[in-house]
C-alpha cells in the first residue's frame, strides 16, 4: 500500500469505487500466445488457458467455474459473469462470501471502493467500513444486503432448500425488478439456468439474515427456512452424472474445491462409475506444502481419484492478474459460441 493517508470521514474513505474488468474490451490471445513461448508462470498461465479451451471445445464436456477468495470484489466479478453469460461455463461453486457479499452486494446498488493508501483499521472501524486488503466494503450497506436475504426467506416457504435452490431464489428475486445493478452473477446464472451452489453458504452475509428468519420464527412459533447441505452435494453430483464429462476451472481452493472435485467420489460411493475430470485448473496463491486442501495440487487430487492429470494445470499467481487474461483468451477465440449450454437447473425443475 501507498504512504498512511490521514483521511478519516467516510466519505473521504469511500470515493474511488472499484471498476470491474471487461474481457469483451480486449483481445488477451496475443498475451496468451506470447506466453506460451515463455517460462515459469507466464507458460503456466498459458497452459491454463489452453485447457480451458480444450474444455470448451469438447462437445461432451460441461466446464464449471469454482470461487473463493474476494477476486470478485477486487474486479474480476462480470469475467465469472461473461463466463455464465456466453456459456463458457454450466455450473458455480463458491464461497458465500463471493456470490452474496460481492455479487449479490452490487446487485442491490452498492458498491466495492480502493483503499487510497494505508489507514489504521480502527478507523475503518469507527467508520463502519470493512476491509479486504486494499478494497473497502461500506458495513451499513452490507447489513442492508443482510436484511435483504431475511426479506426473501421470509417469502419463501418454511422448509429445507440447498443453496442452489435459495440462490435460484435469488436470481428470481432480482430478475423481478428488484436489481439495482442489472447482470449480475447470481441473475445471469438464473437467467441462464446455470446453478450456483455454495456448500458453506451462511459463512457470509447471508448467514445473519437467514439466522435472523430463523430467530423470529421461532420467536413466533413459526416453521421456518433450512439450508440443507446434504441436498448440496446430492445436487451437484447428479449434475455430474448427468455432465459425464466435466472440466473445473478453479480460482483459489477450499471449500467449493474439494466439493467440486469430491462429486467423482460421491458418485462412486452412489454406484455409478462417473469419470474423473478430465480438464483441471486451478489458479493459487496457497503454499503446496502445509497439506491443506487450498494447495493440494491437482495431480495430489488424482490420487483420490478426482481429477484425471493429463489435462491438468495449476497456476501460482494472484488471480485477479491472470483470469481476465484467461477469460479474454476464452471469449474472444470463440469456442463457446458452438456449444449448447447444458442449463443443469433444468434436472431441477427450473
Amino acid at each position: 500500500m501507498n504512504a498512511p493517508v490521514q483521511a478519516n470521514t467516510k466519505a473521504q474513505l469511500l470515493q474511488n469505487v472499484v471498476e470491474h474488468v471487461d474481457i469483451t474490451s480486449f483481445d488477451a490471445r496475443p498475451i496468451i500466445d506470447s506466453m506460451r513461448k515463455m517460462s515459469f508462470s507466464s507458460r503456466d498461465t498459458a497452459r491454463a488457458a489452453d485447457i480451458f479451451s480444450m474444455a470448451i471445445e469438447d462437445n461432451d464436456c460441461s466446464p464449471w467455474l469454482i470461487l473463493a477468495g474476494s477476486t470478485s470484489a477486487g474486479g474480476c466479478m462480470h469475467v465469472y459473469r461473461d463466463m455464465v453469460k456466453f456459456g463458457m461455463v454450466d455450473a458455480v461453486v463458491a464461497t458465500g462470501a463471493s456470490i452474496v457479499d460481492m455479487d449479490f452486494f452490487e446487485a442491490l446498488g452498492f458498491k466495492h471502493y480502493q483503499a487510497a493508501g494505508e489507514v489504521d483499521d480502527n478507523v475503518l472501524r469507527e467508520n463502519y467500513i470493512d476491509r479486504i486488503y486494499d478494497t473497502y466494503i461500506d458495513e451499513e450497506e452490507l447489513q442492508a444486503c443482510d436484511h435483504t436475504i431475511l426479506e426473501i426467506a421470509n417469502r419463501l416457504e418454511p422448509r429445507g432448500y440447498s443453496s442452489r435452490e435459495f440462490i435460484w431464489e435469488m436470481g428470481k428475486w432480482l430478475s423481478e425488478g428488484n436489481a439495482k445493478k442489472p447482470g449480475s452473477l447470481i441473475q445471469t446464472a438464473y437467467e441462464e439456468g446455470v446453478p450456483i451452489f455454495c456448500p458453506a453458504f451462511v459463512d457470509s452475509s447471508a448467514g445473519f439474515g437467514l439466522v435472523k428468519h430463523q430467530k423470529e420464527r421461532a420467536a413466533a412459533g413459526q416453521p421456518y427456512l433450512m439450508l440443507d447441505a446434504i441436498a448440496d452435494f446430492r445436487e451437484l453430483t447428479d449434475i455430474k452424472i448427468a455432465a459425464g464429462v466435466t472440466g473445473l476451472f478453479m480460482v483459489g481452493g477450499g471449500v467449493p474445491k474439494n466439493f467440486a472435485q469430491d462429486t467423482v467420489v460421491c458418485a462412486e460411493i452412489l454406484g455409478v462409475e462417473a469419470e474423473m475430470h478430465r480438464y483441471a485448473v486451478q489458479i493459487t496463491v496457497a503454499d503446496v506444502r502445509d497439506g491443506a486442501c487450498s494447495s493440494s495440487t491437482l495431480k495430489e487430487a488424482a490420487s483420490w481419484g478426482k481429477v484425471q492429470t493429463t489435462h491438468e494445470q495449476m497456476v501460482f499467481a494472484e488471480a485477479t492478474t491472470v483470469v481476465p487474461l484467461i477469460g479474454s483468451d476464452a471469449y474472444h477465440r470463440g469456442a463457446w459460441k458452438a456449444r449448447d449450454k447444458r442449463r443443469w437447473n433444468k434436472l431441477f425443475g427450473k
